[in-house]
């Protein structure tokens, strides 16, 4: 089993805490801690919170991702994919959820609606050249590599 790492969380009142929802998973549900349901029609987005607050330890980031079943079932996702939460913010983790399906969806209070997932991250040292070393590829871009039949 790969080495856990530490993380400080407080939460507010009964926010449930995120969790692994199998063994092998890489992310932790993270559920929406809202007094009432909140209806999401089409095209539509909305803030919302986790009551959690996080340290994320650093050298790491902590990243939001969407969940596939709800993508799937309901085209629901998270705008700003992956979002990040660096290691010096503390304030609440609030998730930007938006409704890409053609129906309304409403979602419940404690409802999985994003995940977490731990990253380690490095810096950038940024070394000016006049030039890059040349590749095979070289400055192909969108498309560069073939079809997508």
């Amino acid at each position: 089993m790969a080495e856990k790492i530490k993380v400080r969380i407080v939460r507010e009142d009964a926010a449930a805490l995120p969790r692994y929802e199998t063994e092998g998973s890489a992310g932790m549900d993270v559920r929406a801690f809202i007094g009432e349901p909140l209806l999401l029609k089409p095209f539509d987005r909305a803030l919302v919170p986790t009551g959690l607050r996080i340290a994320t330890p650093r050298g790491y980031e902590v990243q939001v991702r969407p969940r596939s079943g709800l993508a799937l079932k309901h085209g629901i996702t998270l705008l700003n994919t992956p979002g990040t939460i660096d290691s010096d913010y503390r304030g609440e983790i609030r998730i930007i959820v938006a409704n890409l399906g053609k129906e309304d969806f409403v979602i419940e209070p404690g409802e999985r609606i994003g995940q977490l997932v731990l990253n380690k991250v490095e810096q950038i040292d940024w070394e000016e050249v006049t030039e890059l070393d040349g590749t095979e590829r070289g400055e192909g871009g969108f498309g560069h590599t073939g079809t997508t039949s």
